[in-house]
């Protein structure tokens, strides 16, 4: 890609809470059913895009001053970021006349070519198309998947991040159409709505990385509510638990209330029903691998390192970054053959590779990784993330021993590095 893959705020809550955001160049689809939400959530968007002072390219059908009217319930003056140039609307109108051609399907792939040349033309950061699903009535599944991978791909390579609004499909037809372009994307968001009531309509949201994200469905149930659009932190909601978030007590007594009864690493869900990424371990099975990898060290000399990453919830406090976001970072920037471990406000890692420059190699990837580049932005926040080194000798004999040196918040000073390296 021409531009950093990195972590951006997407205005949809569950996505920045769970995910950190969506990735600079991904392709992902918001499916739901007629009055979900949707177009609320594409809004939302757009709106959180024109904050970062980054150009959103929205696609739709509706009449620019219905969308405006839409955008005016959940508070977004979208008049004002149009005459500022950083959302420019596009109506687009559906393909009425497909029984009138003689190959419908080259018909719609045109279309799925003039994305590309409108993109071209207005050189977003970001697009919204609201919405997709009349464009995708393939009659042949596997030219639709090369018309949509062709167009994404073009859309990607330039930095572009895209949202793709399909509506559910009603018919096993529909849904094998939408489900061919679900493993082109890079995760789905999901609308299911439940009912209306008089304080607004609800309904639960899903969303399911297919690339890079955090493994595993994460969902919470949502409401839309006058002048704030789609929320998640309403009462009643099941809202979304980090990992390993657990009542805030010292670091002995958590090490003891970490759950102890996790399932196979094939199966990671929690007791409580949070879900843990595949690429984290729990802390049963992290000590494992760390005792393994000691008796490896006594009978080979082969010498590892262990970092724990403290995170400050101070940074939190200010905006600045969440724990989620630098779990992710974190992830992001490790090598398949490290292994992580979550711990209250730490992220523990083995690094196999234990050079100094090794070290500082990841911290660098961690910090390009974070959800801005803004040079100052990145000197506010590392402040509130520090990094304890612990390097294996003859001294450690089990994982306990390793664990004795990370938990404690005031490390001895020779195992302290500072993330500002």
């Amino acid at each position: 890609m021409n531009k950093k893959i990195q972590l951006l705020q997407s205005g949809i809550p569950l996505v920045d809470n769970a995910w950190g955001g969506l990735y600079r160049g991904g392709t992902y689809l918001l499916i739901g059913a007629r009055k979900s939400g949707k177009t609320l959530i594409g809004l939302q968007y757009a709106m959180e895009c024109a904050r970062q002072k980054e150009i959103c390219l929205y696609f739709t059908s509706m009449r620019p001053k219905d969308l405006m009217i839409q955008a005016a319930s959940i508070d977004f003056d979208l008049q004002h970021y149009m005459n500022q140039n950083l959302i420019i609307v596009v109506r687009v109108a559906p393909p009425s006349d497909l029984y009138e051609v003689s190959n419908p399907d080259e018909f719609l792939a045109e279309y799925m070519n003039d994305i590309i040349t409108v993109v071209k033309q207005y050189q977003p950061n970001k697009i919204v198309f609201d919405e997709l699903t009349p464009f995708i009535g393939f009659n042949n599944i596997q030219l639709l998947q090369s018309s949509f991978t062709k167009t994404s791909e073009e859309i990607e390579d330039s930095g572009i991040t895209s949202l793709f609004i399909l509506g559910d499909p009603a018919t096993p037809a529909a849904r094998s159409i939408v489900d061919s372009l679900t493993s082109f994307s890079t995760g789905i968001i999901y609308l299911n709505k439940f009912e209306e009531t008089i304080r607004g309509k609800n309904g639960e949201i899903v969303i399911t990385p297919n690339i890079g994200h955090t493994e595993g469905q994460f969902k919470s149930k949502y409401q839309i509510e006058p002048y704030k659009g789609v929320t998640i932190d309403f009462t009643g909601s099941t809202g979304f638990h980090s990992v390993g978030k657990i009542e805030k007590k010292n670091d002995e007594q958590l090490i003891k209330n970490v759950p102890q009864n996790y399932k196979s690493l094939a199966d990671m869900d929690t007791p409580n029903g949070d879900i843990i990424p595949l690429s984290y371990y729990p802390l049963d099975d992290f000590k494992l691998i760390l005792n393994n990898q000691i008796a490896l060290y006594k009978s080979t000399g082969q010498v590892f390192t262990i970092l724990s990453f403290h995170f400050d919830q101070t940074a939190e406090e200010k905006g600045l970054l969440t724990l989620i976001q630098l779990q992710n970072a974190i992830r992001l920037s490790t090598e398949k053959k490290d292994k992580i471990c979550l711990l209250s406000n730490k992220v523990i890692v083995l690094l196999v590779k234990e050079e100094r420059e090794n070290i500082l190699s990841l911290i660098s990837k961690i910090k390009s990784n974070l959800p801005s580049q803004d040079k100052d932005y990145i000197k506010e926040t590392v402040k509130y993330i520090s990094v304890c080194a612990v390097k294996v000798d003859e001294t450690v004999q089990n994982a306990d021993d390793i664990f004795e040196q990370l938990i404690t918040d005031n490390p001895a000073e020779k195992n302290r590095l500072y993330f500002q390296y």
